[in-house]
């Protein structure tokens, strides 16, 4: 069984390849992720992962072999107590908001994994 604590967390931003040498390289431009906590949270027994920044306060991203990419998983946004607001699209909520949830609950791979 894998443990989610042992993997990394990524977001994919976008997929491109190239060939280089004759040789073929499917990559992935991702943003890494970093773990809250050693466990998942006590209340939705769902990991919490933030995204890392670099120094500067810009997002840590970087570029990875298709092949280093296990399974997909749903990030779902840690609420705070105020309201969100109206003009707020779903493409930039990994942008807004601080803490995510690891949805294991997504389907029966991610259910496996992030138990």
């Amino acid at each position: 069984m894998v443990f989610v604590e042992r993997l990394d967390v990524v977001c994919l931003c976008t997929l491109f390849s190239f060939v280089w040498r004759g040789n073929y390289y499917p990559c992935v431009l991702v943003r890494w992720f970093t773990h809250v906590a050693d466990a998942p949270d006590e209340v939705m027994d769902m990991w919490v992962v933030r995204p890392d920044m670099n120094t500067d306060g810009s997002p840590a991203v970087a570029v990875i072999h298709l092949d280093s990419v296990l399974h997909v998983a749903h990030l779902l946004p840690v609420f705070g107590n105020s309201l969100m607001p109206i003009d707020l699209s779903h493409y930039h909520s990994l942008d807004t908001f601080e803490t995510y949830y690891i949805n294991k609950y997504i389907d029966y791979h991610a259910f496996e994994i992030a138990s």
